[in-house]
């Protein structure tokens, strides 16, 4: 297992180094290409999406996703050392994207080379790194699924400190608007956009939804921005606002969308789309099952990823900490990525023995 951690942290080294901010991975995505063509993995691609499906791949036994993104975040200005020079001290790897996702890419990678020498069969495996993931763009994963054989479930190498999060809050971002009147501030005149909105934007400030995960908790909404008014002197004819909805599995989108707006009183809500939706995993599914026997933990996880874009069961599970991401100086550990290796194989060993 030696030869695949080593050659995980060397292509790392090489993504660091490599910009690869959404939709600016063309660098990256030939990168993993070419390392793909090297080890014989005949490697497709579309966009900055590429994947590899085993060679003796059969429509009669189940598909196995390996997925992780290619993309980073831009890297904000505390960084104090220079986010695309890798660098290794002691136990650790820095660099953008070294744990948010590199470290489930490389690892996810070397499984998949693994699993072609294991001699297992009972599933087939397809390899993916996807574009995108970062800004939820259509040229990710939505663009390459349909390209895809038939997936029956997904591992997806976010950073999850190697525990399984077996749900995820969704996104629901709406944009929420309120008319008024305009006129002069001093004679009283017009109708105040501002005061329209109130009793709306009270109610969702004081909102409590029924429906309770057991993994996720609420489904949260906040008001994160409101804009109205061009001067002091008058009164403002049009209020906007931004809604920031973090559904759970009890709550569809549309759903959720549809509740909402029939509990405004003065304000009209646009959904600006309804694509990512919360998920959730069954317990007694095969891959939890996996994850209980070699000692994981299930967890609720309330960051947002590419399982929001699955039409099939998934988890996360991948190196690193998520506290870590679009941090400064981020960093993973070597001993993560060994440790990702360890796991991932011995999943995919438990899942042939069943």
């Amino acid at each position: 297992m030696k030869c695949y951690l080593d050659d995980a942290v060397g292509l790392l080294s090489q993504l660091i180094a490599t910009p690869r901010v959404s939709r600016e991975e063309d660098a990256a995505a030939t990168l993993m290409q070419q390392h793909m063509q090297q080890w014989g993995l005949q490697p497709r691609r579309e966009g900055n999406n590429v994947w590899a499906v085993c060679p003796d791949y059969d429509d009669q036994r189940p598909t196995l996703l390996l997925n992780a993104h290619i993309d980073t975040v831009k890297a904000v200005a505390s960084w104090t050392r220079q986010p695309l020079t890798p660098t290794i001290e002691g136990d650790r790897l820095y660099g953008l994207g070294s744990n948010d996702c590199g470290g489930g890419l490389v690892t996810l990678l070397m499984t998949y080379r693994w699993w072609l020498g294991s001699g297992l069969s009972k599933y087939n495996l397809v390899y993916l790194a996807s574009a995108e993931e970062e800004v939820s763009g259509r040229d990710g994963l939505s663009r390459v699924l349909p390209l895809l054989p038939h997936i029956d479930a997904a591992i997806v190498g976010e950073p999850t400190g190697m525990q399984p999060a077996v749900a995820e809050r969704g996104l629901l971002v709406v944009d929420g608007y309120a008319d008024g009147v305009s006129g002069h501030a001093a004679r009283g005149e017009g109708v105040n956009a501002i005061y329209e909105a109130l009793d709306d934007l009270l109610w969702l400030r004081d909102y409590h939804f029924e429906r309770v995960s057991p993994l996720l908790g609420d489904t949260r909404m906040t008001v994160t921005q409101v804009e109205s008014g061009t001067q002091h002197n008058v009164v403002p004819d049009r209020l906007h606002f931004v809604l920031d909805v973090r559904p759970t599995e009890q709550y569809t989108n549309e759903e959720l969308l549809g509740f909402l707006q029939q509990h405004m009183r003065r304000c009209r809500l646009q959904a600006r789309s309804l694509r990512l939706r919360s998920s959730a995993i069954a317990i007694d599914h095969p891959l939890v099952q996996c994850c209980l026997r070699l000692g994981l933990q299930p967890f609720g996880s309330p960051t947002l990823s590419d399982q929001a874009l699955m039409p099939f069961p998934s988890l996360k599970l991948g190196p690193g900490q998520s506290s870590r991401s679009h941090s400064a100086n981020e960093f993973i550990c070597l001993s993560e990525l060994e440790q990702a290796l360890h796991i991932y194989t011995q999943m995919l060993s438990i899942l042939s023995e069943e």
